[in-house]
């Protein structure tokens, strides 16, 4: 019986476990000095101090960038280095059907949270009233708002459900990388503010389930990338909810929404991912995306250790 390689598996690659503490060491690193470069070229350009900048909109924008930046180089360098794969085995390059699925999951994603709505309106815990700021204002905050969400839903896309998931699929540990990446995406939301104690992290974990599973049905960050942005989009934009208690992106969103609790089912303060309405939103749409074959699958390469831990239904 062969021995066991406490560093290596069979096909001589670094274990998977290895390999997701050397990405996660080296995003650290790479994340800290792109987010100073990034902040300290805006102040710059913009002739302000980096404080002014990193407390605005564009404070957002770099800290994004850092981790989409540096998620995608320290992804590809750990495919490279350790399982000989090219750039486009992060599954965030064109392939046949990505726009397909980027479009059908952004529909997707704007219903799901339209579901969620729906659920706490028909239960008369959220009412809507058109904003009155004015069309201009309004158009400009949707227009300028789906670019930031596309933003930020790209870089958290990369980093979670790149190559920390990818590279435990690889190994047949595809349950292992879901719980690895869900469980942290919902971590750091824990800071936002109004956070509702339970909902929070249990909703965001299950988003993490949600655009994990869409990930898995495709090998590529399209579909999940449709979800995510159009989700915060249509929440934040259309219904003027906050997202995940920010309400800064959206200054003049097309309806303004006011809750009228139960805090349980609406999310309160925190917004509509902190209660139960969010929670039977996100179950329906994780079923429908694992049960339908609406999706183009990606032909990406897979290394030599081929995946077979999650299959798509028959």
């Amino acid at each position: 019986m062969e021995a066991y390689n406490f560093f290596l598996n069979e096909e001589g690659h670094l274990r998977s476990g290895w390999r997701l503490a050397i990405f996660a060491i080296a995003f650290f690193i790479c994340a800290q000095l792109s987010e100073v470069l990034l902040l300290r070229g805006i102040a710059g350009v913009q002739h302000r101090s980096v404080l002014e900048v990193a407390g605005s909109n564009w404070g957002f924008i770099s800290g994004h960038g850092a981790i989409l930046i540096s998620a995608g180089l320290v992804g590809w360098a750990c495919g490279a280095l350790f399982e000989e794969l090219p750039f486009r085995a992060l599954g965030s390059s064109p392939h046949p059907g990505w726009l397909w699925n980027l479009g059908i999951g952004s529909a997707l994603g704007a219903g799901s949270l339209l579901l969620a709505a729906l659920l706490a309106t028909v239960t008369r815990g959220i009412h809507f009233r058109f904003d009155t700021a004015g069309p201009r204002s309004i158009g400009t905050t949707i227009a300028v708002s789906a670019f930031i969400f596309v933003f930020a839903a790209a870089a958290e896309e990369i980093l979670f459900r790149g190559y920390p998931l990818q590279t435990f699929t690889r190994a047949n540990l595809a349950w292992l990388g879901i719980l690895l990446t869900s469980v942290p995406f919902a971590a750091v939301h824990l800071n936002n503010p109004n956070v509702v104690p339970g909902f929070t992290i249990l909703n965001t974990a299950l988003a993490g389930l949600w655009l994990a599973v869409a990930y898995l049905r495709t090998r590529s960050l399209w579909l999940p990338l449709g979800l995510h942005w159009s989700w915060n989009w249509t929440q934040a934009s259309l219904l003027g909810l906050p997202v995940s208690g920010i309400d800064r992106i959206a200054p003049a969103p097309l309806l303004r929404a006011i809750n009228s609790g139960p805090d349980w089912l609406t999310g309160g303060s925190y917004g509509i991912e902190g209660g139960a309405a969010c929670t039977l939103a996100l179950l329906i749409s994780t079923l429908i995306i694992w049960r339908t074959k609406l999706f183009s699958p990606a032909d990406v390469p897979t290394g030599q250790a081929r995946s077979n831990a999650v299959a798509s239904p028959k």
